[in-house]
């Protein structure tokens, strides 16, 4: 999990501006790549002077840890509370897949940002966290995957790391078209992905 931060907000800033330009910041990294985002173009985005920005936070590598940490935070919380409910192995891969994609709703930037960014990112101290997220999650989706072969399940002739990778990808990469409060809610997009990914598309003789 994410260490604990230094704070980099004044006595006085107010925390609902600081969440509101995190926002914009999320939107921008996720548009345009981190690298490519100056400090300028966020405040231009907020309506500010770049200067102002530094009011809020020391710098953009400040925010783009705030934002990343904060959407691991909250995603292992979820992950956590289904991993500790004791369900069966489909049962655990149907609600980890269905707070994913709750996740993909409430942090839809920060998700593309991770998938674009943390490759590179996961190699700073400051971001080693990043790493240490993808082993967690690596381990308790393949985990469950092989429960379930265990327990005749899941088809003993699945190749386990080949369907994590396939599930992970069809899930996360929803990040690139979903836009919350559209037709579909995240519940919704989950059953139907799971009716796809563990039922099939074929009609049954």
């Amino acid at each position: 999990m994410p260490a604990a931060k230094k704070k980099t907000t004044t006595a006085n800033a107010s925390p609902e501006r600081r969440r509101e330009l995190l926002h914009i910041a999320a939107e921008v990294f996720a548009a345009h790549g981190y690298n490519a985002t100056t400090v300028r173009r966020i405040a231009d985005e907020a309506g500010m002077l770049a200067g102002s920005l530094y009011y809020h936070f020391d710098s953009k590598e400040s925010m783009l840890d705030e934002i990343l940490s904060s959407f691991l935070t909250e995603l292992w919380e979820g992950y956590d509370a289904v991993l500790a409910a004791g369900l069966g192995p489909r049962e655990t891969i149907e609600a980890l897949v269905t707070e994913s994609f709750r996740e993909i709703d409430r942090h839809r930037p920060a998700v593309a940002i991770y998938q674009k960014e943390s490759k590179h990112l996961a190699g700073q101290p400051r971001f080693g966290y990043l790493a240490d997220s993808q082993r967690k999650f690596e381990k308790a989706w393949l985990g469950t995957l092989e429960r379930g072969v265990a327990d005749g399940v899941f088809r003993a002739d699945l190749d386990i790391r080949l369907t994590y990778r396939f599930v992970r990808d069809t899930v996360w990469v929803a990040a690139s078209w979903y836009r919350p409060g559209g037709q579909h809610s995240p519940e919704e997009i989950a059953r139907q992905y799971l009716s796809m990914v563990l039922d099939g598309v074929a009609v049954r003789a």
